[in-house]
Order: structure tokens, then sequence, then C-alpha cells
């Protein structure tokens, strides 16, 4: 695949994944191989997260669809080769949260939690700040675990500035 036709996205709009089309199964093997790379891929590429952990839905049973949107996955990652995330090592081991959301996401995350219904963009994003502190709370227990103690308190940027003076309230 290096020397395949990149793409412009992940997946294709309208993409339906329904084991009643009547498609053949995939080799499993195979694919569970690709899908594992990818999503290892996605740490550096976000872009592709949603995309591979759709598709990694299917490990156990994949079929020749899967397969196709696998491959495009693959198609999109080779055409985007100069994106992606880059990791440095700093000095400190200071854990800093950044925090920002849209309607769709949010409502995604929320109803799988607790039903909630926000009145203005700005709680929408004071409720996923509140999420975000929540896993903030959780990733420095983590670091405790592995021995990487966080002395000051983390920042938790916001870029609503509404969403901050009610905070502060």
């Amino acid at each position: 695949m290096s020397s395949c036709k990149s793409i412009s996205t992940s997946l294709s709009s309208g993409a339906k994944f329904s084991k009643e089309d009547g498609c053949a199964k995939a080799n499993g093997q195979i694919y569970k191989s690709i899908t594992s790379s990818l999503l290892h891929l996605s740490t550096t590429r976000p872009v592709i997260m949603f995309a591979t952990w759709l598709m990694s839905r299917s490990m156990q049973n994949p079929f020749e669809f899967h397969f196709i949107a696998i491959k495009r996955i693959l198609r999109y990652a080779q055409g985007s080769l100069d994106f992606g995330l880059v990791y440095k090592k700093k000095e400190s081991s200071q854990l800093v949260g950044y925090c920002d959301s849209d309607w769709a996401g949010l409502l995604m995350v929320q109803k799988a939690q607790v039903e909630v219904v926000a009145q203005s963009s700005a709680k929408v994003e004071y409720i996923a700040c509140a999420i975000a502190s929540n896993h903030v709370v959780w990733l420095r227990k983590v670091m405790t675990n592995l021995e990487f103690k966080q002395v000051k308190g983390t920042l938790l940027y916001v870029d609503n500035q509404t969403t901050v003076a009610i905070a502060k309230n």
C-alpha cells in the first residue's frame, strides 16, 4: 500500500457496516494486525482515531466491507504523512490539560454517562470542563501510580472566556 492513491477522508460519508449485505468474511488475523497498527498510529494521528475505533469493533468477525474500510484508512494515512502530533521530551513531567467542546461530541459523551440539557453553548463548554476535570483527577492518580507524582496543580486550558467566568464564580 506504499504506492497507493491517497484520499482526503478516512471514512466515506454514509458508509454502512451491516452484516446483512451478503459479503464474504475477511481474513481475521490480517484484519486484527492492521487494525491494531492503526490504533497505535492514532496516538500521533488523532484524526484517524474514530474511523479506527469504528473498525476495531468488528475485529472478532470482520467481513470484506470492513477490510475495504480499513484499506481506506490506510490510504488516508498514506496521503497525510506530513500531518500528526509530535511529542517532545521536557524537563518537567507536569500534567497540562486542554478542554474544548462541540455540541455533538459532548452530547454523545453525556448520553453515555448522564442525561444533561444545557441552555447555552457556554454551559456546554462548562460541562465539558467538568468532565475534563474528572479526567485530570483520574490521570493524576494514574501518574502517581507510575511514580510521576504531581506536586503543583494541573493547568486546564479552556478556549471560552464565559466558561472561565462561570468557573471562577
